[in-house]
């Protein structure tokens, strides 16, 4: 297939929005005083030729390495990694900007490329020894993850024994290491889920990936059998919600680690969507500009409807972004004055990216229903960011459904429900 992306769709990305721009919608270019010019500079540098292979990332089914190299040549990856391994410890506003720009030009590597760096926030959490075992020998190394709990556990001498299928695992083609879940139990028989650590030589990857949205992600399974995981390499998932894994205070100068690790590990997903619903925002203006109905020779593409629908969307996007905007301000504010946040303000945390997606691909959806029959052709760009923009919606963490339950329950004091994950 031809490459969905025109030198006119490129030039999105290198110039400045035209006068007649609605500049409600935030464009990559003018995003935030307060994001790290040099790491946004970098990225929008790249955006070219990303965008260029978006359609050979879905084809390949994963992220291609041109993409990954790409990325890993201006340091994105090591966002998250702890500054005494190399790491830049980027703020969590300054990394989503980056994710954002990115998921307009390829959902599918940003959504893979995020949280390969989000889980080193993750890792950061685990034992020094751990740390030191990854990153000394390797400060580039990265992880990709699934942490749904489908293995079954043979507690030994020293860790356990980790036999199971582990699906969704999002760039792990590209990873060094993967972060399983799995449930142990104490001597009362109580549950608890935990993480562990295990290198590429340890687990097969079994190419599984086929998928209508969000195709260039590569999330396939991996397999383990019979894997010793070391209790260094192992964690409790509540001791890294409530700051009492064994490496929380490794780095009491930090601005980043002060903090739980899930609001880090789930802080891709929203800005993947607001990313793809931004650049929907684009492809649908230069589609409509000079989109004549066949029948008629009627330019609808500046007729009432079309008017309308635009200027709904941009101002969703809009709120969109600034409720993120504003939750990821909050989360740098929290990390940075070593505050921990209560559950309240996790709750709020948890479901404002919810919301935040949920109004993304409503702005997406409206303008698809305005697009005209060509948009549905897979030469068309605007059927893939259609297609992706409904795949962030369906993850777990941003399953609007639960979210409601979620704050609702707290804002009515009632206990958290342990089915909603």
């Amino acid at each position: 297939m031809e490459n969905t992306m025109n030198m006119a769709s490129l030039e999105h990305y290198q110039n400045e929005p035209s006068d007649d721009s609605i500049h409600l919608h935030y464009t990559q270019a003018k995003i935030s005083a307060a994001v790290d010019k040099n790491m946004l500079e970098k990225v929008q540098d790249i955006l070219p030729q990303i965008a260029a292979n978006a359609e050979k990332a879905e084809q390949l089914r994963q992220v291609p390495d041109e993409n990954i190299q790409l990325l890993k040549s201006i340091g994105l990856h090591r966002a998250f990694q702890p500054k005494v391994y190399g790491g830049l410890e980027m703020n969590l506003p300054d990394f989503a900007n980056c994710i954002a720009a990115l998921a307009g030009a390829c959902a599918g590597t940003a959504w893979a490329f995020s949280l390969l760096c989000t889980h080193s926030h993750q890792m950061a959490m685990f034992s020094q020894q751990l740390q030191d075992e990854i990153w000394l020998s390797n400060p580039d190394a990265t992880a990709s993850s699934s942490i749904a709990p489908f293995g079954k556990v043979q507690e030994v001498e020293g860790g356990i024994i980790l036999n199971g299928e582990y699906g969704w695992s999002s760039g792990c083609d590209h990873a060094e290491y993967a972060i399983v879940g799995f449930n142990r139990f104490d001597a009362e028989g109580n549950k608890i889920y935990s993480f562990g650590v295990i290198p590429r030589r340890d687990y097969e990857i079994v190419d599984n990936w086929f998928a209508q949205a969000i195709k260039g992600s590569g999330s396939k399974q991996l397999k383990l059998i019979d894997v010793f995981i070391p209790e260094y390499r192992i964690s409790k998932a509540k001791d890294m919600m409530e700051g009492k894994s064994a490496g929380f205070g490794l780095y009491p100068d930090s601005k980043i680690f002060y903090s739980p690790y899930r609001p880090y590990f789930a802080s891709g997903f929203s800005a993947v969507s607001l990313g793809v619903a931004e650049r929907m925002i684009e492809a649908f203006k230069d589609k409509q500009r000079n989109r004549i109905r066949a029948y008629t020779g009627v330019n609808v593409g500046v007729a009432t409807p079309a008017l309308m629908r635009i200027a709904e969307s941009t101002h969703q996007v809009a709120a969109a972004r600034a409720l993120l905007e504003k939750t990821w301000e909050d989360h740098k504010k929290h990390s940075e004055n070593h505050h921990y946040p209560n559950k309240h303000t996790l709750a709020f945390w948890r479901t404002n990216q919810g919301y935040a997606v949920k109004m993304c691909i409503e702005a997406v959806d409206r303008l698809m229903a305005g697009a005209g029959a060509t948009s549905f052709l897979d030469s068309s760009e605007l059927q893939r960011l259609f297609r992706d923009a409904h795949m962030t919606g369906a993850h777990a963490y941003t399953d609007y459904d639960v979210c409601k339950q979620i704050l609702g329950r707290e804002l009515m004091g009632l206990e958290p429900d342990p089915s909603m994950v």
